[in-house]
């Protein structure tokens, strides 16, 4: 019996320290040689804090510090100002079209916030469509997107459905008897929002906050496409692309981008800790969604239509700005053309090629790894199990532009055989840098997938004389393929628009991926058409992808719905 376990215990012992090697090689230690050389002495090589103090001793550094900062704390609130009437309305009230509302809401996550910037430049610039409008009509201007303005409207209107996913999750959960309550003893309107739904809430609202703090401060394209290169990852990119890998600067930069999205996730934590959101029962009970009289709903639907219409202008100014001949100083494009298109088709396939590929094997290795490790973790007793989870889902705190400048500095001396080139050059890191940034998402889908997996059926396959390994392979691999191919999908969809990792790591034209396209073609006035064309093309890739994992969830759900069922009336 000993040596049976033994034997069924190598195996998944083996798989677990493989994917340890494979998390320190490719996230551990490219992240601790970050932090180490950020507390080198630039000449020595000795232990100090003498980068961390040329830092703030620095105007122009505090100065990113300050904006990164501000632009992030700033993005949270304008999201919740645009999140919270949708959430809200959606969730107590009688309306028709919720469905409809919750989905809009979710779209701006399908196009990376770096695509839409320059298509929002167009509509809320100082000469875009709508100053020119404003001024025309009532002789004033609006500084939407001039300096930090236009990251923190960008920013704010890509990131603001984290935190309608989860206030609306949080809402739908409120015992609806304690409203009733309150507005029996006199609470109605703001006041019963303030002192009671939004505190019980607080939770879904806290999570939502703290990923878009958390994407807001990491976030590289957006600042760089709107020439806003004071705040710290443009500044970790500029360093590095322009004094090299030897500066320390760059290093000292990535260290406090890693310890701001820690932090934040602490103290959303914190803020949380030791207080009880708890109700008796979930949001079924007690007071139903209420009817709107006649003048409140129509203020509600044109306060909700306008949040709509925002939140979606990228999305039209991106798709007028693909077909568009000559778009400055007016509202609209002079004339409409397919020659973007043409371009993008002609001379800009191999970015497609290369997005493909890429994403492709990166989404294929990220469910490998997520299936592989959610098996170790709630199928074996190996000791430290836990950590392999732990560690492959830290890559969310770890943001693209340090995965980046890590690769640079480990990689750079490794000479590939064969090739005779550095492994940091190589097409392949993009891959591994791509693998590891979206591990996370795949590795979320096949633990849930796993933990809804009744081991008995292993059992029954064991009795019957399969080994450990068939099984595996022949019952729990096909039972999570729900789960593994929503994984799949997921990973690619997001993995096809990676910006940060790969504008670091792309050594020749010929590797560059559909985000490092995007973004040359943005930094011309003539490139900006095919740019558009294929940032279309990049929402479509993220878009079907959505829509596609949506699909194999749903079904996943049916399906084990309707076996409970059946199990029940059996």
């Amino acid at each position: 019996m000993a040596l049976r376990l033994a034997g069924v215990q190598r195996g998944p012992a083996v798989v677990g320290l493989l994917i340890a090697i494979f998390l320190l090689l490719f996230l551990l230690i490219p992240v601790g040689k970050v932090i180490v050389v950020a507390f080198q002495h630039p000449a020595t090589g000795e232990a100090t804090i003498v980068n961390f103090l040329d830092f703030f001793n620095n105007s122009l550094f505090r100065e990113s510090f300050a904006n990164s900062f501000y632009v992030a704390a700033m993005s949270v609130l304008v999201a919740s100002i645009i999140s919270m009437p949708l959430a809200y309305f959606t969730t107590r009230f009688n309306f028709g079209g919720t469905a409809l509302i919750q989905t809009l809401g979710i779209i701006p996550l399908i196009m990376p916030p770096f695509v839409g910037a320059v298509a929002m430049q167009l509509l809320f610039g100082e000469n875009g469509s709508v100053n020119l409008l404003l001024d025309e009509w009532f002789g004033f201007t609006l500084p939407f997107m001039e300096g930090l303005n236009g990251v923190i409207f960008v920013e704010s209107i890509h990131y603001f459905p984290f935190i309608l996913i989860n206030l609306s999750a949080a809402l739908g959960n409120i015992d609806r008897a304690m409203e009733e309550s309150a507005q029996n003893l006199g609470a109605n309107g703001l006041r019963l929002f303030r002192r009671i739904v939004f505190p019980l809430a607080m939770p879904g609202y806290v999570a939502g906050a703290a990923l878009v703090f958390i994407k807001v401060f990491d976030d590289l394209g957006t600042p760089l496409l709107l020439n806003v290169n004071t705040m710290l990852a443009p500044q970790a990119y500029l360093r590095v692309s322009s004094i090299g890998i030897s500066d320390p600067m760059g290093y000292v930069i990535s260290v406090i981008l890693v310890g701001f999205s820690l932090l934040s996730l602490w103290i959303s934590l914190m803020a949380l800790k030791g207080k009880d959101y708890a109700t008796v029962q979930k949001g079924g009970g007690g007071l139903m969604k209420r009817d709107l009289r006649t003048w409140e709903k129509a203020g509600s639907y044109a306060v909700i239509i306008f949040i709509l219409l925002l939140v979606l202008s990228p999305h039209f100014g991106l798709l007028l700005l693909s077909f568009g001949t000559i778009w400055s100083f007016a509202v609209l494009p002079d004339a409409f053309t397919l020659a973007h298109y043409a371009t993008v088709f002609s001379t800009a396939t191999q970015y497609i090629v290369n997005t493909l590929w890429y994403a492709g094997l990166a989404a294929l290795l990220d469910v490998i790894l997520g299936t592989a490790i959610a098996y170790v973790v709630w199928r074996t007793e190996l000791v430290g199990r836990r950590w392999l989870d732990y560690g492959a889902t830290a890559a969310l705190a770890v943001p693209g532009v340090v995965i980046g400048i890590g690769y640079l500095r480990t990689f750079h001396g490794v000479n590939v055989p064969l090739i005779d080139q550095p492994l940091a050059s190589w097409w392949v890191i993009i891959v591994v840098a791509i693998t590891i940034r979206r591990l996370p998402y795949a590795l979320r889908s096949c633990i849930a997938a796993i933990q809804q997996l009744s081991v008995s059926l292993e059992e029954a396959a064991e009795n019957l004389g399969a080994t450990k390994a068939r099984t595996v392979w022949r019952v729990v691999i096909p039972l999570m393929s729900g789960g593994i191919l929503a994984g799949f999908v997921t990973s690619f969809a997001t993995a096809a628009v990676e910006l940060s990792a790969t504008l670091m790591l792309v050594a020749r034209e010929s590797d560059a991926p559909l985000a490092y396209g995007i973004y040359e073609f943005m930094q011309s006035a003539a490139g900006r058409g095919p740019g558009a064309a294929l940032g279309v093309v990049a929402v479509l890739f993220v878009g079907i992808g959505a829509y596609v994992s949506h699909l194999i969830i749903e079904r996943g759900k049916y399906a084990r719905s309707a076996k409970s069922i059946v199990a029940e009336e059996s």
